[in-house]
């Protein structure tokens, strides 16, 4: 059986490779033999797909800053378009990555029809949709839309989508996350020690819009607090040169750390975070954190002008229950004095840190139980043996 799987970006590859291993476990029992043909990035490979084009660096967030990647997002979608023509794959399961996946499932819709498509982690056209335009495009190829989120699964069911709710993949990975004590002696972390998690950038564009910024705020938080110690998952190995070069010019005590991102969250008492996936992860593991995000100011004016503040919150902690338990900063807001404030306000008041605590728990009851891989494989399969038959 060959399925065929499309995404872009770092978090589409991890969750894109929790997928894979997950269908070639389910597999495994029920005695199918599978091969998984992919556009993702290298984890995905790890995890065995073959990889037809790799768009772990190919994404962005934002009109302008969108710009230097058509070319390299058209030919991908081609390449992938190509691939699906001249072999057919049993099953097609897309994972966020709106506008390449657009492409494919109306591709798929219009030539290939007796194919099943899956949308799993669908766009987040429930929190920020300006037009029906796409969701309707997306009801209209997906046969079965596998939802995270309990009000994306209301959404989508609203709009005429078969929707089953599997609640959010990063339940799973959090239970193999180490505890804080482990994860500190793993990184040689001293009790005394502050350790702020700094995660300033998975896409380029952040590295000029927030890395400045978050990096700002980190010099006026070490002045304050001699025991901090800065701590950066990388999220791409290229942005190692970048970040090290602002690790010297802002003179901050900092390690960088390469595939050991989940340790770096466990040990941290403070995460300083571009707003994305990452901010669940964190939130999972009970971390404090102050989110940011900055696009270009023309892109700003425009989003404004045409949704009209309609964006209620940025975050996906902040998303899924609709109210700010994390602090986020956006546009002008982002600056290294509001950033400073509230991170200091996160580290030393404990009624502050509590209270953030205990809007978690609140948040994780909407994220649902654990074995939601299995539950998406198993979805999967059944669709891929139905259509078999």
């Amino acid at each position: 059986m060959r399925i065929f799987i499309s995404t872009g970006e770092v978090s589409g590859d991890l969750q894109g490779s929790l997928l894979i291993t997950a269908l070639k476990r389910q597999a495994v029992a029920i005695g199918l033999e599978l091969e998984i043909v992919a556009l993702g990035g290298e984890k995905m490979v790890e995890a065995g797909a073959i990889l037809l084009g790799n768009t772990s660096s190919i994404g962005s967030m934002g009109i302008l800053e969108g710009l230097p990647y058509i070319l390299p997002t058209l030919q991908v979608q081609r390449q992938a378009i190509a691939f699906l023509k001249q072999n057919p794959p049993d099953l097609v399961v897309l994972i966020d990555y709106m506008t390449p996946n657009l492409e494919i499932g109306t591709y798929m819709k219009q030539q290939l029809p007796n194919v099943p498509v899956v949308y799993y982690i669908a766009p987040q056209e429930w929190a920020w949709s300006i037009s029906l335009r796409r969701t309707n495009r997306i009801v209209g190829f997906t046969d079965k839309l596998l939802a995270i989120f309990p009000q994306e699964a209301r959404y989508f069911k609203e709009k005429g989508a078969k929707v089953t709710w599997v609640g959010h993949p990063l339940v799973d990975r959090m239970q193999d996350a180490p505890s804080r004590q482990a994860a500190r002696a793993t990184l040689g972390i001293a009790p005394e020690q502050i350790a702020i998690a700094l995660l300033p950038a998975s896409r380029r564009q952040e590295l000029k819009y927030l890395l400045p910024i978050i990096f700002q705020a980190a010099q006026t938080i070490q002045a304050k607090l001699p025991e901090v110690h800065f701590w950066i998952p990388l999220s791409l190995e290229v942005y190692r040169q970048p970040i090290e070069q602002a690790i010297e010019r802002y003179g901050l005590r900092a390690t960088i750390i390469s595939g050991q991102q989940i340790e770096v969250f466990a040990a941290a008492d403070l995460a300083i975070s571009k707003s994305g996936t990452v901010n669940l992860e964190l939130a999972l593991l009970n971390v404090p954190q102050v989110v940011v995000y900055r696009l270009s100011s023309l892109t700003a004016w425009i989003a404004r002008k045409i949704l009209k503040g309609s964006i209620t919150f940025a975050s996906p902690p902040n998303l899924v229950v609709m109210k700010p338990i994390v602090p986020e900063f956006l546009q002008e807001q982002a600056t290294p004095e509001n950033i400073i404030q509230t991170a200091m306000e996160l580290l030393l008041n404990p009624s502050r840190r509590e209270q953030t605590l205990a809007d978690y728990q609140e948040m994780r009851q909407s994220l649902g139980e654990v074995g939601v891989c299995d539950r998406v494989a198993q979805e999967i399969l059944q669709m891929v043996a139905g259509n078999g038959e």
